[in-house]
């Protein structure tokens, strides 16, 4: 397992160097023609054992195809992380028609043809994780749910062994009326898993049971990391805030940290914040993620488009200032290119107002994460007093 992935410098591109963060894809495209095949128990039901494991096998090797082009898509984007469907090996837990992978007629190519996509992510730094479906609940009160859980847990691990995956997430399931009691058999479920498993099992706050800290307790005694949602934390407040939660979800991983973001679909004051938007508002990313190496996972609906456009948004710099008129006015304004943006008044073309009023000296200047917090920050700027701009510009002598 790389449980210490290097950081995805060599094949980024500019775009994703801006920050320190790790972008992360999740599951399938929306432009791009990779596809993942799966099929159904009714198709599947229908033909005989072994005409069954021979499509099976078909599928599970068309997969393995798919997923090397999805990592030369990442490697070739600047795209440093890519989350593994869980049906990659399509109904591989199933009660009826499951399988062990030996059963397959072409098992060892496929095990080969996994780990060979293992050995391109890891030579091109791309890091790669699972999370499994919401059926997958180790707190649940009910034997038969945690033995289906454990089992798909078992699978996916089996297969992050393969290609190197170090992550298969999942969710602390439901409270069943008693929070403690719940977390109290999240724990002992985990100790039934494999070492294989335990090592690569972390667990996500999500947007109605479990708040960050409801389960912070649990992570650090069973040494579980904890991925952070910043949206779920956002939707299922507690009493910690956004940096507070980064910090203690950082302190609870031994590899490189993995952190969730998206966005509101109809935004944050429409009627139902929880759906995910097609794309993440630049507002809605941390501005203290920027500088952490940590891995986020961009979960939007418009998949390798909006990890993408959220990447370029990342990588521009927005800057406000205030320039200094020859008639000793204070003239202020944003850009993304401060000394351009500063030779463009010198030469007249910048502004009307500094046009009448050359030369101009830069007095002031402060970055911004977004063109949106720049703008409001210079409507801010411009609303403060002559003598509180004055003071604004001593201040950052």
């Amino acid at each position: 397992m790389n449980a210490h992935l290097a950081r995805n410098s060599a094949t980024a591109s500019p775009t994703a160097q801006a920050c320190s963060v790790r972008f992360g894809l999740c599951c399938t495209f929306l432009n791009q023609p990779i596809k993942f095949r799966n099929t159904t128990v009714k198709a599947n039901s229908r033909l005989d054992r072994a005409a069954a494991l021979s499509k099976l096998s078909e599928l599970c090797l068309a997969n393995a195809e798919a997923l090397h082009a999805a990592l030369r898509f990442c490697a070739d984007h600047g795209i440093g992380c890519f989350r593994i469907n869980s049906q990659i090996l399509p109904l591989k837990t199933h009660g009826v028609c499951g399988y062990a992978i030996e059963d397959l007629p072409a098992g060892g190519q496929i095990v080969e043809k996994f780990q060979a996509c293992g050995d391109f992510a890891s030579n091109r730094k791309i890091r790669t994780c699972f999370h499994p479906d919401q059926f997958v609940v180790l707190s649940s009160p009910r034997d038969d749910v945690v033995d289906r859980g454990i089992k798909e847990i078992e699978y996916q691990c089996e297969v992050a062994s393969w290609v190197g995956a170090d992550v298969v997430n999942i969710h602390g399931g439901g409270a069943y009326g008693d929070k403690p009691s719940a977390l109290e058999r999240f724990a002992r479920n985990f100790n039934q898993l494999s070492d294989r498993a335990r090592g690569r099992l972390t667990i996500e706050n999500d947007d109605t049971t479990y708040t960050p800290a409801d389960l912070l307790p649990l992570c650090r005694a069973e040494g579980i990391p904890l991925v952070y949602d910043v949206h779920h934390h956002r939707c299922n407040p507690d009493e910690l805030s956004l940096d507070e939660a980064t910090r203690h979800a950082l302190a609870t991983w031994n590899r490189e940290p993995l952190f969730h973001v998206s966005s509101p679909r109809e935004g944050w004051n429409g009627g139902k914040p929880k759906p995910h938007h097609d794309f993440i508002n630049v507002a809605d990313f941390p501005s203290g993620w920027r500088t952490q190496a940590v891995t986020v996972e961009v979960e939007a609906k418009a998949k390798e488009v909006a990890v993408l456009k959220l990447m370029k948004q990342l990588s521009e710099r927005w800057f406000v200032y205030m320039v200094r008129c020859a008639d000793g006015s204070l003239y202020t304004g944003i850009a993304k290119d401060l000394q351009r943006r500063l030779a463009q008044h010198q030469a007249g073309t910048a502004s009307r107002y500094t046009r009448s009023r050359l030369p101009v000296t830069l007095e002031y200047h402060e970055e911004q994460p977004s063109q949106s917090s720049a703008l409001k920050r210079e409507l801010k700027l411009k609303a403060l007093s002559r003598s509180a701009k004055e003071a604004l510009i001593r201040s950052a002598v």
